[in-house]
C-alpha cells in the first residue's frame, strides 16, 4: 500500500532561479546561493520549504567550508530548517535533487528547496587543480598526478583510435555548445565559434584542445519543489513535473571500469529513468547532458541509446544536436560555453530544462518542448543521476 501511494505521489518544480556563470571575485558562495535562492522563492513566495538541500563539491578544499546545508539556511533566512551538503563530485547537483525527490515521495516532507553552488575562484592554479583532482580515486590515479582533463584526453585518444573517427570528430560539440551559449545572458562564453577556430585551439591535454574542455567557474542555481498537494492556489508560473529520478554508480577509477568507452552508470540511470516515466527515446525533446569535455557528449548520446557505440559524434557533425535537430543538447552553453559548475551543474540543468519546458527559453527555444532529460556525471562516469522532465498539465 505505502509502495503504491509514493509511486502516485507528483513532485512539482514552483520555482527555478540561477545566477550568472563566470569569476564573481566580489562575492561569497553564500551570496551567490542567495542569489539563485531569491529567485527560485520568489516564483512561489507562499511556500516555505520544510527541508533544503545544498548540492557542493569544491568548498570544503576551496573556500576551507564545510556544513554548507546549516551555513546556507542560516543566511537566506531559513534558520532551522532541515539542512544537509549532497556531494557526488560533479552529480552533486542531480543527486541533491534526487534526494529532495526521494524525500518528496516518502510523505515525509511535502516540500523541499534545493541549490547548487560552487565558488572556485577563492583560489587559483595548483590548488584548484588539486581539488579537482579529487573527484579521481586518490589511492590510484591522483597520486599518481592524473588530473581529471588527463583522464578525458585518455577517453578521447583511445575513442579517435579505436573507432577510426577523424581528429576534429567531435569538433561540433563545442561548435554546438557556443552558438547555444551566444544566445544565453547567463553564459560565461556568449560568442559562437567558427571551425577554424577550434582546428588552431591550443592543446590543453593533447588531443583535448582548449574548446574540448569546459572553463571551471562560479555560480549557483536553486529549484524549489513541493507535492502536488502543495501548490498554492494562485500559482501563476507554468508548472514541471519530475516523472523520473535515477542515480547509478560504477568505479571511481577509470582503469577499473569494464569498458572505459562505455559510461555504465549513464547507461543504467537513463534505463531507470524511462522505466520509471514510461517513455523511450523518441519521447525526449531535449536532452542536457553533462559536456565537461567533448568526449563525455559523446559517450553521454551513446550511453542513452541516442547513438551506437563509436558513433555519438556523428550526431554532433550532422547538427542532430542544434537546437532545430533531432536531439537538441546542451540548448544553453552547457558546461563548454555556460560554465562548469562543478557540484552546481545537475541542478542548472534542470533549471535549464524547466525554461524550455515552461517556453521561456527566449533565443534558445527547442520549438514543442514537451519532455526533457538531463543528467549530471560524477568524475569520468563514477556516478550518474538522470532526470526526466515533463509538462504539469492537471494544474
Amino acid at each position: 500500500m505505502s509502495k503504491k501511494m509514493n509511486s502516485t505521489r507528483e513532485i512539482i518544480i514552483l520555482g527555478v532561479g540561477m545566477t550568472p556563470l563566470g569569476e564573481h571575485w566580489d562575492l561569497s558562495i553564500r551570496e551567490l546561493a542567495l542569489e539563485a535562492i531569491s529567485a527560485a522563492r520568489a516564483e512561489a513566495p507562499q511556500v516555505r520549504p520544510e527541508a533544503f538541500y545544498v548540492a557542493n563539491m569544491l568548498a570544503p578544499a576551496l573556500s576551507r567550508q564545510s556544513q554548507l546545508g546549516a551555513l546556507l539556511a542560516d543566511f537566506v533566512g531559513l534558520r532551522g530548517i532541515e539542512a544537509m551538503t549532497v556531494e557526488a563530485a560533479g552529480a552533486s547537483g542531480g543527486a541533491a535533487l534526487r534526494q529532495a525527490y526521494l524525500a518528496l515521495k516518502s510523505g515525509m516532507i511535502q516540500s523541499v528547496l534545493v541549490v547548487g553552488a560552487e565558488k572556485v575562484t577563492d583560489r587559483v592554479g595548483s590548488e584548484v587543480d588539486a581539488a579537482l583532482a579529487t573527484m579521481t580515486d586518490t589511492d590510484y590515479e591522483a597520486i599518481q598526478g592524473i588530473t581529471p582533463t588527463a583522464q578525458a584526453a585518455l577517453l578521447m585518444r583511445r575513442y579517435l583510435h579505436e573507432y577510426h573517427a577523424p581528429q576534429d570528430a567531435l569538433a561540433g560539440f563545442s561548435l554546438n555548445a557556443h552558438a547555444n551559449g551566444a544566445s544565453n545572458p547567463l553564459a560565461m562564453f556568449q560568442k559562437a565559434i567558427r571551425p577554424e577556430q577550434y582546428s588552431k585551439a591550443p592543446m590543453v591535454s593533447d588531443p583535448i584542445n582548449m574548446f574540448d574542455a569546459s572553463p571551471i567557474v562560479d555560480g549557483a542555481a536553486a529549484i524549489l519543489l513541493a507535492c502536488r498537494d502543495t501548490i498554492p492556489a494562485n500559482h501563476d508560473h507554468p508548472l514541471v513535473k519530475i516523472a523520473a529520478s535515477a542515480m547509478s554508480s560504477t568505479a571511481v577509477a577509470l582503469h577499473d571500469q569494464p569498458d572505459p568507452l562505455v559510461i555504465s552508470s549513464a547507461v543504467s540511470s537513463v534505463q531507470k529513468a524511462f522505466e520509471q516515466a514510461k517513455l523511450s527515446l523518441e519521447d525526449i525533446d531535449l536532452f542536457e547532458l553533462h559536456d565537461s569535455f567533448s568526449i563525455m557528449a559523446a559517450l553521454s548520446l551513446e550511453a542513452a541509446g541516442f547513438a551506437s557505440k563509436g558513433e555519438g559524434w556523428k550526431l554532433a557533425a550532422d547538427g542532430a544536436i542544434a537546437l532545430d535537430g533531432k536531439i537538441p543538447i546542451c540548448t544553453f552553453g552547457g558546461s563548454k560555453a555556460r560554465g562548469e559548475a562543478g557540484g552546481a551543474t545537475g541542478v542548472m540543468q534542470v533549471v535549464e530544462v524547466v525554461r524550455q519546458l515552461q517556453a521561456l527559453a527566449g533565443k534558445n527555444q527547442v520549438s514543442n518542448a514537451k519532455i526533457g532529460m538531463a543528467q549530471c556525471l560524477g568524475g569520468i562516469g563514477a556516478t550518474a543521476v538522470t532526470h526526466i522532465l515533463t509538462h504539469f498539465k492537471d494544474h
